[in-house]
This record gives C-alpha cells, sequence and structure tokens, in this order.
C-alpha cells in the first residue's frame, strides 16, 4: 500500500525533497528549536484557524481535516465557506505565490469535492496585507492540474538515495541544511 501524502509536503518537496525526511525526523522536536522566524510567524498565524476561532459562522468550515482517495492526500484546510464556495488558504505574509502554494489548494480543493463539498473559488489571503489572491480552479488551468499530477507521482517514485541539491539559494535558505549531507553548503 502506498504512503498517504500530505498536503504541506506538496510545497515542501518543491523546496526540497529532502526536507520531507527532515520534517519527520524533526516532527516531535519543539519546533522552536529548528523553524525560523518566518516559519514561527505562519505558525502563530493560523492558531485562529488551529483553535476554530477565526469564525464564529456556521457555513465557514475552519481547520477541517480531508482526505483524497483518488490521490491518496490528506491534510487540514484553513477555510471554506460553504454558502459561497471560496477556499481559502490563508499565508501570514504573500510576496509571492509559489506553483507549491497552489499545488496545495489543489489538493485541498479535490479533497473536498470527494468529500461532497462544491468548491466554486479558490483563493490566497495574506494576513499582514490583508489582500486576497484568486487562484484558477484545476478544470480552468489545465497545465497547473497537469503539473499538480506530475507531482503527486514524482513524489511517488522519488528515491532519496538518487537525489543531488542542485540550488544553492534553497540550500542557503533551508532550516535543515546543518543537518544535511547533500547540502551544497558542505
Amino acid at each position: 500500500m502506498e504512503e498517504t501524502i500530505l498536503i504541506s509536503y506538496l510545497n515542501d518537496f518543491i523546496f526540497c525533497p529532502v526536507s520531507i525526511y527532515f520534517h519527520k525526523l524533526y516532527g516531535t522536536m519543539e519546533k522552536s528549536l529548528y523553524q525560523s522566524t518566518s516559519q514561527t510567524e505562519g505558525t502563530n498565524a493560523h492558531k485562529a484557524i488551529d483553535n476554530r476561532s477565526y469564525s464564529a459562522r456556521k457555513s465557514i468550515l475552519q481547520g477541517m481535516n480531508v482526505f483524497s482517495s483518488e490521490f491518496n492526500i490528506a491534510g487540514k484546510i484553513d477555510t471554506f465557506d460553504t454558502e459561497t464556495g471560496v477556499l481559502t488558504e490563508r499565508k501570514n505574509k504573500i510576496v509571492r505565490i509559489y506553483d507549491g502554494y497552489i499545488f496545495q489548494l489543489y489538493a485541498q480543493y479535490y479533497a473536498l469535492m470527494e468529500m461532497g463539498y462544491k468548491v466554486k473559488k479558490l483563493r490566497f489571503h495574506s494576513i499582514k496585507d490583508n489582500r486576497n489572491y484568486d487562484i484558477k480552479l484545476p478544470e480552468d488551468n489545465p497545465e497547473m492540474d497537469k503539473a499538480f499530477r506530475g507531482l503527486i507521482k514524482e513524489i511517488r517514485e522519488f528515491d532519496m538515495k538518487e537525489y543531488k541539491a542542485v540550488n544553492i539559494e534553497k540550500c542557503k535558505n533551508c532550516i535543515y541544511e546543518p543537518s544535511c549531507d547533500r547540502s551544497l553548503l558542505c
């Protein structure tokens, strides 16, 4: 049986596939020992979602676990408005929308649809500057949907023994770099 992929791993895998290994390894440790300041700020920004205190409206699902059997992928959504069909992924501060962000939103979309919800709109919300960024639904962006499906396949077929880092900037910005034997900074 193939392992379930966590939605959060999609962006991590694009950044560096080895980071998932370290994420699992450090998973039970106190996060303050290894998280960067921006990661800690992001975790704090999600507290209202995690505590389900973001909204009292009954139509707003918040911090709900989702699963897609089609992709064997699981995770949590930030918010989904069952009345409007708007799925929102909140980020502390969006400077750029990375493909990995979009793929996480696609995974949430597919899981919710499979669970019987009608998702009509996808968006990101940047908390610090209170801005929303609309994202096309997968069926309206076949190129990104194909890339999403390709990423799932790539994760399933990944062999860490064969991996070699190629981007020194990613290594410089990786919180796991001091522990990594594949870092380009060694």
